[in-house]
């Protein structure tokens, strides 16, 4: 996951580390927020140079405190790899702050590599409610959302409003499109991020909960998959590559290649995070001016997103836990949270700030972004969730290439996952 877009596959990473954690794996004690002192923030590469402006702010009126920016891989899975590494190490871990990819909250906290945090010293009620469900694990605060984001559909208005045809609400009207309005503009149809990687998890997640199913429960100790609304949306994916309106280009799509085809005018339609429809409407663009952004479809009406984003965790080895909660409290801020989105250009957690009219008029998409956000769920939550997402990634993959039907991948799904939940 990049920085710029949080997976979020978003999707970014910034992770704060706070000491005290007992080796063993004790749970930690959610007060003792105690010690002040220097910090290492350990992030994802910021891709847009926003942070650095941000931390300065922090380390002028904080000298005491100050913090040293560490930017680990823009791929999510190196990124989570090398903080894995850390901090297994214990005491000998070189990171106080990590902002953590929103899916690893549950592993994290299972392993004890993060600290539960008192809910009272954040300010989680001026949060959209749906993300701080990401930073709970097992009912206990283990992180504090910093960036989200959401999926959206984005679209060329120019040429639906050229055809007479309202954005799609649901998957028939986007199939209709793809299929018939598409070709007559030279355009491919419809597509996502369907690269066997953490993309495609998103984008599978998304289609199983517009259907109405899911895929785990009970923090990832029930397989869920094996339904007949897990069956439609695999085979909605499916069934648009064997028919051509998801163009087989796509199964090698990230989000950055996805991104780049609907700027150039290569797609009617894309499954993406804000930040593509900020890179399209850029002067530069070929479409700028001729897009739009509607929510996610579903079968019969507005579908359900995936939440992505990062949220802010503590270490259970962090050098001083007062300092990093107080970083946290700064960067959750309304006015850096304002600064994530205008400098960052990543959707915040902060609720108030999708509705101020100044922001709208300049990130037009924040009302439909807000409404997919309240809309969103969270991926599976699964204290193994790395595995997980390989297993649906390989066998969604099976589905989409036409190695495996969607009721045979279905029924592969819930063996292979189940096999995961006993590990």
């Amino acid at each position: 996951m990049r920085w710029v877009h949080t997976a979020g596959r978003g999707l970014l990473v910034l992770a704060v580390i706070l000491s005290g954690y007992v080796a063993s794996g004790a749970r930690a004690d959610e007060a003792a927020l105690t010690g002040r002192g220097p910090l290492t923030l350990a992030t994802a590469g910021d891709l847009t140079g926003y942070l650095g402006p941000l931390l300065e702010g922090w380390n002028r009126t904080h000298p005491g405190e100050r913090v040293t920016l560490v930017e680990l891989p823009d791929s999510a899975d190196e990124t989570r790899a090398q903080m894995a590494t850390d901090l297994k190490d214990g005491d000998r871990n070189r990171f106080d702050v990590l902002n953590i990819d929103v899916n690893w909250t549950s592993e994290f906290a299972a392993a004890g590599w993060i600290r539960a945090l008192p809910r009272e010293r954040f300010p989680l009620d001026a949060f959209l409610p749906p993300v701080v469900d990401t930073a709970t694990y097992d009912g206990r605060l283990y992180a504090v959302p910093y960036v989200t984001n959401a999926g959206l559909l984005l679209y060329r208005k120019d040429v639906l409003d050229a055809e007479g045809v309202p954005p799609p609400r649901t998957w028939a009207e986007l199939e209709r499109a793809a299929r018939t309005v598409a070709p007559k503009y030279g355009l491919d149809g419809y597509a996502g991020q369907f690269l066997p990687y953490e993309g495609l998890t998103v984008n599978v997640a998304e289609a199983v909960y517009s259907a109405g199913g899911s895929i785990l429960g009970g923090e990832g100790t029930r397989v869920t998959v094996n339904s007949a609304a897990a069956r439609e949306g695999i085979a909605f994916l499916a069934r648009g590559v064997r028919e051509g309106w998801i163009p087989k280009e796509s199964l090698t799509y990230k989000e950055e290649e996805s991104k780049e085809a609907f700027r150039n005018g290569r797609l009617l339609f894309l499954r993406n995070w804000p930040y593509a429809y900020v890179a399209a409407s850029e002067a530069s663009s070929p479409v700028a001016g001729k897009i739009g952004a509607v929510p996610l479809p579903g079968p019969d009406g507005p579908g359900t997103s995936v939440l992505g984003g990062s949220n802010l965790a503590v270490s259970a080895h962090a050098r001083h836990p007062d300092s990093a909660a107080r970083l946290i409290t700064y960067l959750t801020s309304e006015p850096v949270q304002r600064q994530v989105l205008t400098q960052g250009a990543l959707p915040p957690v902060r609720s108030a700030l999708y509705e101020d009219p100044d922001l709208i008029r300049d990130f037009p998409y924040l009302p439909t972004l807000r409404a997919s956000v309240l809309a969103a769920a969270p991926r599976p939550k699964s204290p193994r969730y790395d595995q997980v997402s390989l297993v649906v990634q390989a066998v969604v993959d099976d589905a989409m290439t036409g190695h495996e039907s969607p009721s045979s991948a279905v029924r592969r799904l819930a063996r292979e996952l189940a096999a995961v939940s006993a590990r």
